[in-house]
C-alpha cells in the first residue's frame, strides 16, 4: 500500500492532468482546483515533518562525532 505522501502526489497529478486536459465546467474546475490546494497543503505539511526529522538526524549524527 503507498503511503498517503505518494498517494496524494498521485491524485495532485491527476488533477492537474484534468485541468490541463479535460474540457471542464466551471464548477467542476473550481472543485477540482480546490481539492488540489488542500492536497497541496498535505504535501507541504509532509515534507516540512520529513524535513524536520532529516535535521534532527543529522544534528544527532554530528553531536557523536
Amino acid at each position: 500500500m503507498e503511503n498517503k505522501f505518494e498517494e496524494n502526489l498521485k491524485r495532485l497529478q491527476e488533477i492537474n492532468d484534468k485541468l490541463e486536459n479535460e474540457k471542464l465546467s466551471l464548477d467542476e474546475s473550481i472543485k477540482l482546483y480546490e481539492e488540489g490546494i488542500e492536497i497541496s497543503k498535505s504535501i507541504e505539511k509532509s515534507l516540512k515533518e520529513a524535513e524536520a526529522k532529516v535535521e534532527k538526524i543529522i544534528e544527532s549524527k554530528w553531536k557523536k562525532n
